[in-house]
């Protein structure tokens, strides 16, 4: 047996590194294993980073954090047919300190932020995987990795949504495909000054683009472009469960989406620099564990499901980092109090309900259900396209009134009518 760690963590992910750094600038004695062959090769995202938590840890970590661009505006699509049905929100202050978030690469920011881990005094044993947990009775009592027992007072499982050490610990069990979305993303680069031309980028900043409907072929999920310095992150997001049913492959809906015509010309000439996929936990608190802890063990960031999908947002990396700091408060206090058992664990799971995390979590309880309704991806595409495009279109014909060439669209077959309209804005409401 070698030395006992106070803190053994599994993943230098965000929800790891930010759990270890918080340790170690205390003075405890923390180990952090990652499978990879540096911090940040086995993750993913698609590229924005939302919320100040990260602020709390590094204040203005902007200046020296491996960011691509701030992002400065936000636009919702709806796609049908070759139509593009947009909405467009920006505003100043977006582009002003301390900013509303920020496009990155993980592999960049992950190694960063483990730097950062390592500075304060922690280690990171990266190419090291964690292949079991020590016990002691009943008591998580270290991790087993590289052939070596590794003891500690408690181990955090960061490692990610299909986390091994937690379903170790007894507190999850194994992944249903209608509680997953599968991401797959390219990173496209281009030569300096297109981005910001194709895109009308000023002062740096950024675009968040998010799009529904065809772009999946009306499965549950949707597509997304971010800007970079000098490359866009271009990407779906899809129902595994509606992936596996159709027998469609998340890369086809991908390249599909490329095709579109609103897209097919903001990609040209971008030269293929990265390609990766990723499962996500997207049904909130439904598919949580019981409990975020046991004697000697807590589960943090994907590993605890800690995701947030609204349709109009997915984020979990500022979930992640809120996780881990509010995992590595409760390890302190396990220190001082030298207990590690489940009954003063449990602390971490209060932490949580009185933050943003879990708050945010049982707003939007909801919103995985509402999200499932294929009229978001197939009807209502289709119905705010054919509007728009009826709207806008002048053939030399006397001009109807919007109001009548509404209720045109809700006649015939596939067309939503006026009680589901009714249904869905009320469910809307309720989830998001």
């Amino acid at each position: 047996m070698l030395q006992e760690f106070d803190a053994i963590i599994v993943g230098a992910g965000p929800a790891g590194c930010a759990c270890a750094y918080s340790l170690a600038k205390t003075g405890l004695d923390v180990l952090v294993t990652e499978r990879g062959g540096f911090a940040g090769a086995k993750n993913m995202w698609g590229g924005a980073f939302y919320g100040p938590v990260l602020n709390e840890l590094f204040p203005e970590f902007w200046k020296e954090a491996p960011v691509e661009r701030p992002v400065t505006r936000h636009r919702y699509s709806l796609l049908s047919g070759e139509g593009c049905l947009s909405v467009d929100y920006a505003h100043p202050k977006f582009n002003r300190p301390p900013y509303n978030g920020f496009t990155m690469f993980r592999a960049k920011f992950d190694n960063w932020f483990a730097e950062k881990v390592q500075q304060a005094g922690a280690i990171v044993a990266t190419g090291l995987q964690a292949d079991d947990l020590l016990w002691d009775k009943n008591k998580v009592a270290g991790v087993r990795a590289g052939g070596d027992d590794l003891p500690a007072k408690v181990v955090i499982a960061c490692d990610g949504v299909n986390s091994m050490m937690a379903k170790k610990a007894g507190l999850r069990g194994e992944l249903q495909p209608q509680d997953i979305k599968q991401g797959v993303k390219e990173v496209l680069r281009f030569s300096p000054g297109v981005v910001e031309e194709r895109f009308n980028l000023q002062d740096g900043g950024g675009i968040d683009w998010e799009f529904i409907g065809d772009c999946t072929r009306g499965l549950p999920g949707g597509a997304f472009i971010y800007t970079n310095k000098e490359s866009l992150s271009v990407g779906v997001v899809v129902s595994l469960k509606s992936l596996i049913d159709q027998g469609v492959r998340a890369d086809d809906l991908l390249q599909d989406f490329k095709r579109h015509p609103a897209v097919a010309g903001l990609l040209e000439g971008g030269e293929l620099a990265e390609y990766s996929a990723h499962l996500i936990p997207v049904s909130g608190i439904a598919m949580m564990p019981s409990r975020l802890y046991a004697d000697g063990f807590l589960v943090a960031g994907d590993a605890a499901a800690l995701v947030l999908g609204t349709g109009l947002a997915l984020e979990g990396a500022n979930f992640a980092v809120a996780s881990g700091m509010a995992a590595a408060k409760t390890v302190i206090k396990a220190k001082q109090a030298s207990d590690f058992s489940a009954v003063t664990l449990s602390s971490y799971q209060k932490l949580l309900e009185e933050g943003f995390v879990m708050k945010d979590l049982k707003t939007h309880r909801l919103a995985p259900h509402f999200l499932e309704n294929e009229r978001i991806y197939t009807a209502w595409p289709k119905f705010a396209c054919n509007l728009a495009e009826k709207v806008f279109t002048s053939d030399g014909e006397p001009r109807r009134k919007t109001w009548e060439l509404l209720k045109d669209e809700m006649k015939g077959e596939g067309a939503v009518s006026f009680a589901q309209m009714a249904k869905d804005l009320f469910e809307a409401g309720r989830a998001l």
